[in-house]
């Protein structure tokens, strides 16, 4: 009995269980989509590679099983690349299958020839062509396996285009079962006890908790941490909600100050990159103890020399972490003056963005909208997203109560992944939680990027809930009156900021040209009728366009790492 390269792939990956595929097809992928549906795997069609390859790393996330992203060759494969580095930068895992050339034509300049098994290497953590029909079963298995266990990443599998349709019988196929789940390596039991006495020594105790901790399901053993030994933490922007962001002990309001003068951090599945100032002074004590517990043993004193270093899986250690304090019972005493510090802090600097939140003045500030929007969106949405005041104001404003329900640009800082990743959450949520809203919360310079795939959304009938927050602009922008004004000086090429958009677009129009709702909203009042009849409408996408002050940025020297001397 014969099995083409086609079916071959579409049930190796479903061996696998992989359950979503995400792409553009065409020469000579179409075959593969189609088979790939054919034995019950979900295939997404999008509207641009590298929004697929964004869809399919979320669910890698999201789930712990890798997405795949199905493109053609060349031009196809080329623009997966930015969610490749995207996926392997935040510790993802991600298949990438890519259509390239016949193989008799290699050499010869073949329609989209280029060396995509090459350039895919720097990428991911394996880049790899089959070298028969025989062996893709085995190829696929080594993709899923490599892209899931010790630090998980993207991996790059390449298909030339005569082994679409090629035949082959099913006997001489090495066909292969589903890979075992990552094995869980836990820390040297003397490095666990080290840790623990660091901890009971320190004066400043902060818990910094990573993505790799949400990524681990580690909530419930870090919650236990948290609570038996009254640790003050700090998530970072994708960790929200691993403990909610409403526990007493969350200090994400004092960050600079709980990262400048803690004695010692417990570092949980966090790397000391740019996002946290790389552990070293100004920001940081010079003489701070870090305890860094990771899975990658390479991450391990980057930056600054630990204190004790605990490899292993977040959820893993941290259950060994909590059974050496169960038998020290030590406790951080919750009126020490360290506690009184954060927490007149933290009081501050709620009390601030409240009187921004609060300001009546028209066009609204970024403070107000998420004000509005934190007001009336469901507790258990997940959260996308992106731009750059729209995000980071957004990070402090918008809370999370669970875990692995905020996807934002992450490691990497890349714009243009919200569309990608909100389509992904809400496959998911569709199947796993059924009824779980996706909201996704733009720039409109973010929006930009992919807004294309709206018409995916609204093909797909995915309920999601778009708000763009409009400046017109990367940063800022200008009004209608100064835009005309700039007008007049002569070519717009020549005169208008670099970081200008064009002032009241109506990005809205594009969610009803596809069948969903749109909303241009600019006043308190059309943001909060908006947002209320959006969230009733459990079936519809829909699109709020809130236009708000040009000029409206954040608090001043609230993230000093995006300010221009550190970009």
């Amino acid at each position: 009995e014969a099995v083409s390269g086609a079916q071959l792939i579409a049930q190796a990956l479903r061996a696998q269980n992989i359950e979503y595929m995400f792409g553009i097809v065409g020469i000579p992928v179409t075959e593969i989509a189609i088979a790939a549906q054919a034995v019950g795997i979900k295939y997404v069609g999008m509207r641009n590679e590298q929004a697929a390859c964004y869809a399919a790393s979320a669910v890698g996330y999201l789930t712990g099983r890798p997405g795949v992203c199905l493109v053609v060759s060349g031009p196809g494969f080329l623009h997966t690349l930015g969610g490749m580095a995207n996926a392997t930068i935040n510790c993802w895992p991600l298949i990438v299958i890519g259509g390239s050339s016949d193989r008799n034509q290699e050499t010869m300049g073949a329609f989209q020839e280029f060396p995509q098994v090459e350039a895919g290497r720097l990428y991911s953590k394996l880049s790899v062509r089959p070298s028969s029909l025989e062996v893709i079963p085995a190829v696929i298995e080594k993709a899923v396996r490599t892209s899931m266990y010790g630090r998980p990443g993207s991996c790059y599998i390449d298909i030339p285009g005569d082994f679409v349709n090629l035949q082959v019988n099913k006997s001489s196929v090495k066909y292969m079962e589903c890979c075992l789940p990552p094995p869980i390596s836990m820390a040297e039991h003397s490095a666990v006890s080290k840790a623990a006495s660091v901890i009971a020594l320190s004066k400043k105790p902060l818990l910094i908790i990573g993505k790799g901790a949400a990524y681990s399901h580690a909530e419930n053993n870090i919650r236990k941490l948290v609570d038996l030994c009254g640790l003050p933490f700090l998530p970072t922007p994708m960790a929200k909600g691993v403990v909610p962001d409403n526990h007493p002990n969350c200090v994400a309001a004092a960050r600079s100050t709980a990262l400048q003068h803690a004695d010692v951090i417990i570092l949980l599945g966090a790397r000391l990159n740019w996002i946290l100032h790389f552990g070293l002074p100004p920001r940081y004590r010079q003489d701070v103890k870090v305890i860094q517990i990771d899975i990658c043993a390479e991450e391990l004193g980057n930056n600054v020399r630990p204190a004790a270093t605990l490899l292993g899986d977040i959820n893993a250690v941290t259950e060994q972490l909590l059974e050496e304090f169960n038998k020290r019972s030590w406790k951080y005493p919750s009126n020490s003056e360290w506690w009184q510090k954060l927490r007149v802090k933290i009081k501050n600097n709620e009390e601030r963005s409240k009187g921004l939140a609060l300001q009546k003045s028209l066009p609204m500030n970024y403070y107000t909208v998420f004000h509005h929007i934190r007001e009336l969106i469901p507790k258990d949405c997940i959260l996308v997203s992106e731009g750059a005041n729209t995000m980071d104001i957004g990070r402090t404003m918008l809370p999370n109560f669970y875990p692995r329900q905020r996807l934002d640009a992450g490691t990497f800082g890349t714009m243009g992944v919200g569309l990608g990743f909100a389509i992904a959450a809400a496959m998911v949520a569709r199947d796993r939680t059924p009824g779980r809203r996706v909201v996704c919360i733009e720039g409109d310079s973010a929006f930009g990027f992919s807004g294309m795939e709206v018409e995916t959304i609204c093909r797909y009938n995915l309920p999601i809930l778009i708000v763009i927050v409009n400046n017109n602009g990367i940063y800022t922008g200008l009004d209608a009156n100064s835009w005309e004004q700039m007008l007049k000086f002569g070519d717009p090429a020549t005169c208008v900021p670099p970081v200008s958009l064009l002032p009241n677009a109506h990005y809205e129009k594009i969610m009803s040209a596809f069948g969903g709702k749109g909303y241009f909203v600019k006043t308190p009042e059309e943001l909060q009728n908006a947002l209320k009849a959006s969230v009733t409408d459990k079936q519809t996408p829909s699109l709020i366009n809130v236009m708000i002050d040009p000029q409206s940025e954040r608090k001043k020297q609230e993230f000093p790492w995006l300010t221009r001397s550190n970009l």
